[in-house]
């Protein structure tokens, strides 16, 4: 697992700074240490034990081939959600959620597929048998789409679990995880209600520092997950060489006894 960082390192990226004490919820009240000139100050010795209980679970999806989609929309956090998101492999919305993502999957996919298909015909040149009026509009119409969607291109079913910069503010997508069961990994400010939250990790959810900390252990505990996976895909591949191996001397030394 990713090594975890101490209270010092937290305290650097701001992570104890919660909101203010007259805008929180009750139910992120036991993760809240005290209140410092109006402001509630997280407890990071639990944040530090929730973190590792997070990581662990983004390690063990990761670890069975799971897809974990990386969710943060806000200014602060979406260049940093995708910058994570692709360094392990996996998608992300970093751009207004499109209701229906996880709970009209099938109709999402066939706006992928369209997306695709329309980026194929413009890489072979073959949007050149429209007119110039036609050419534009397609061209529009890829360049929109790849913003909007254009970090989950590559999905093909549900994923296995969303890691969610400020639940707040992406709500439509903690939602429709709810109703599709898919796990909710979560950094959770102090103004947040959690509700829906599988892992709740207590922390800023503003600041750039403490973002970026949280993402870049999410990115490492999907690697460490993806490297065990090949390891385990590796060693059965071994492992079923050296069966057929053996079974062949096996059948080698019993047709020359027979002889």
């Amino acid at each position: 697992m990713p090594k975890l960082p101490n209270l010092v390192e937290m305290l650097q990226a701001g992570m104890h700074y919660g909101h203010g004490a007259s805008h929180w919820h009750p139910k992120m009240g036991p993760f809240i240490y005290a209140e410092k000139s109006g402001i509630h100050i997280i407890d990071l010795e639990k944040t530090q034990a929730q973190l590792e209980s997070a990581l662990n679970t983004l390690k063990e999806i990761a670890s069975r081939g799971g897809v974990i989609l990386f969710v943060g929309t806000k200014v602060q956090a979406k260049g940093i959600v995708q910058k994570y998101a692709e360094a392990c492999g996996m998608p992300y919305v970093t751009e207004r959620w499109l209701g229906g993502t996880l709970t009209n999957f099938q109709q999402l996919k066939e706006t992928l597929k369209r997306l695709k298909m329309l980026k194929d015909q413009r890489e072979k040149g073959e949007l050149k048998k429209y007119t110039k009026k036609e050419q534009l509009l397609l061209n529009r119409e890829i360049d929109e789409m790849e913003v909007k969607i254009g970090g989950i291109q590559h999905i093909t079913k549900v994923p296995d679990a969303i890691f969610v910069i400020d639940v707040r503010n992406e709500k439509t997508a903690v939602q429709e995880a709810q109703v599709t069961h898919t796990k909710v990994i979560a950094l959770c400010d102090t103004n947040v209600n959690p509700k829906g939250v599988d892992a709740i990790i207590p922390g800023n959810d503003d600041a750039v520092k403490s973002i970026e900390l949280v993402c870049k252990l999410a990115c490492e505990a999907v690697k460490e997950g993806k490297a065990n996976m090949a390891k385990m895909v590796a060693d059965k591949v071994a492992a079923d060489t050296k069966a057929v191996a053996d079974k062949v001397v096996v059948e080698d030394v019993v047709t020359e006894s027979v002889a």
